[in-house]
């Protein structure tokens, strides 16, 4: 006999009952390994009431390994849509209480019908890993399955942004997923990804080792650059995240945010004449400087403990969203190396990508010498960067605030790689390599005939910072449009992009490049 409307309506309740675990018991468990679950997860991250679940009541179609019949609430995986601060995202958060959360065929589906739908609709995709990995029972289904969303991930690149939370495990090939997209975040003593486990490892090397130290948090944050961002609690996390979106479009077509905090924009700082020194040598903290030129101090920083030697984040200036390029001169003096240029280098195209205008700000003696660099690679690693900065097309201005010499010079945006402003306060020295260098080659024998070496190679680096190594000899030729008073700089960078948001440039019709990887 068909069943009456009210029947049907408890079917359907009782369905959804299995999936939202009523009774608690899979969130108990989640709840005594001191995470949250993946519906809790996105209740933290979407705006209150605004999440909208989809395939919840899909199932899979496997039939070995005693699976047929066994019930796997929701496959694994929560998916579906919601807002971040009025914002539309679209989102999946894997459930380890089910079935360690491993992927299976329908799991993946599910995961790949919110790629599409993200994709189509141009909006952020964001995804909450914690599983167990491939479902093993299903074979090569499960391979499939991260194909499939591996595929989406590539062809979403640059067209809607893409973040990954890894809150749990990671392992095998599911952390490719993570790596095709724009920005991983991980949390301490919870998130774990690598190839292969400390078991594997320890019987194929004999290397022992365990699973924070191998894959955990600081490891991909410090040490791999796997990650982007680490948190100390999942609620700090979901923060980040949401701090994230505030600078970043939708989509590829979109501009950023605006938002308007009040900070004037004539508002200068003395402060800042003192800050970077005169003195070559002298170390100092280049993050002071940003600090006093953006909207209210706040930069928010992409790998702060990754490639130290340079910085980049966002910020706003004028209510404008930015990217900032930076030399940290506290850290191996600010020269370039193999992971300086690799982080900055997908950070620009990033930002080109999303219509996010680049400031750069200059301070490096040179590329890292070294054998350890040139066996790694660094003519590719440093043409990496050249190439990023070559290939945008977004508004990019230069800032020197001291040295820029050599190779470097040209590798940090100077007006041959397309700089619409090159800024250089009073103190900045362009050439091709310091004072000091310069002098012993050029000067050599000079300095050797002289009757007091010493003091004659002092006299010679005094004449040729005062001939070759200071601002106004790039000014004489065109390489810096303006030289400026280090309190000016705010004014300054406010006024250039205010007439550069209408800027047009394009590149060659071509199928892609082929940047050098």
């Amino acid at each position: 006999m068909k069943k009456n409307i009210n029947e049907l309506i408890q079917e359907l309740v009782d369905r959804k009952e299995i999936v939202l675990d009523i009774d608690g018991q899979r969130t108990s468990k989640q709840h005594a390994k001191n995470k949250k679950t993946a519906r809790e997860r996105l209740s933290m991250l979407l705006d209150k009431g605004s999440f909208i679940e989809t395939d919840m009541l899909i199932h899979h179609r496997a039939e070995s390994f005693g699976i047929k019949n066994k019930e796997i609430p929701g496959e694994g995986v929560v998916t579906g849509y919601g807002f971040v601060n009025g914002r539309l995202v679209y989102v999946f958060s894997q459930d380890f209480t089910v079935f360690g959360g491993a992927l299976g065929e329908m799991h993946a589906l599910k995961i790949s019908k919110i790629q599409d739908l993200a994709l189509k609709t141009g909006a952020p995709l964001i995804g909450i890993n914690d599983s167990g990995g491939a479902r093993i029972q299903e074979g090569v289904d499960s391979l499939h399955g991260y194909g499939q969303i591996f595929f989406r991930n590539s062809r979403s690149s640059g067209v809607i942004p893409q973040i990954s939370v890894i809150l749990g495990p990671c392992a095998g090939g599911a952390v490719y997923s993570p790596a095709l997209t724009d920005f991983v975040f991980l949390v301490e003593g919870i998130s774990n990804m690598f190839i292969t486990g400390p078991k594997v490892i320890k019987a194929v090397t004999a290397e022992d080792v365990s699973s924070e130290e191998l894959g955990g948090a600081y490891t991909h944050n410090a040490l791999s650059g796997n990650g982007h961002f680490i948190a100390s609690s999942e609620e700090e996390c979901f923060e980040m995240v949401k701090k994230l979106l505030a600078f970043i479009p939708s989509n590829n077509m979109d501009d950023p945010p605006f938002y308007n905090s009040g900070d004037d924009i004539n508002r200068s700082d003395m402060s800042l004449r003192y800050i970077v020194p005169t003195e070559g040598k002298q170390s100092y903290d280049v993050l002071e400087v940003i600090k006093k030129i953006v909207d209210d101090g706040d930069f928010f920083e992409v790998h702060p403990l990754y490639a130290q030697n340079m910085v980049v984040g966002f910020a706003r200036i004028a209510g404008m969203s930015v990217g900032i390029v930076a030399n940290q001169p506290k850290v191996l003096a600010g020269c370039l190396d193999i992971n300086s240029s690799d982080k900055a280098a997908r950070f620009i195209r990033f930002c080109d990508s999303f219509n996010i205008p680049l400031v750069t700000f200059v301070d490096t003696p040179g590329f890292l010498p070294g054998k350890a660099q040139e066996f790694g690679g660094i003519i590719r690693h440093g043409a990496k960067l050249l190439y990023a900065y070559s290939e945008a097309t977004v508004p990019k201005i230069n800032v020197t605030l001291r040295k820029s010499y050599g190779g470097a010079s040209v590798a940090m945006c100077n007006k041959d790689l397309g700089a619409d402003f090159v800024m250089a306060w009073p103190q900045a020295e362009i050439a091709v390599m310091g004072a000091d260098g310069a002098v012993d080659i050029i000067f050599k024998k000079a300095i050797d005939a002289a009757a007091d070496p010493s003091q004659k190679r002092k006299e010679l680096i005094e004449e040729y910072t005062i001939t070759t190594t200071n601002p106004y000899e790039a000014a004489k030729k065109g390489l810096v449009d303006m030289v400026i008073l280090p309190e000016e700089t705010r004014l300054r960078l406010a006024s250039a992009l205010s007439i550069l948001a209408t800027k047009q440039d394009s590149l060659p019709p071509k199928k892609h490049d082929n940047m050098p990887l």
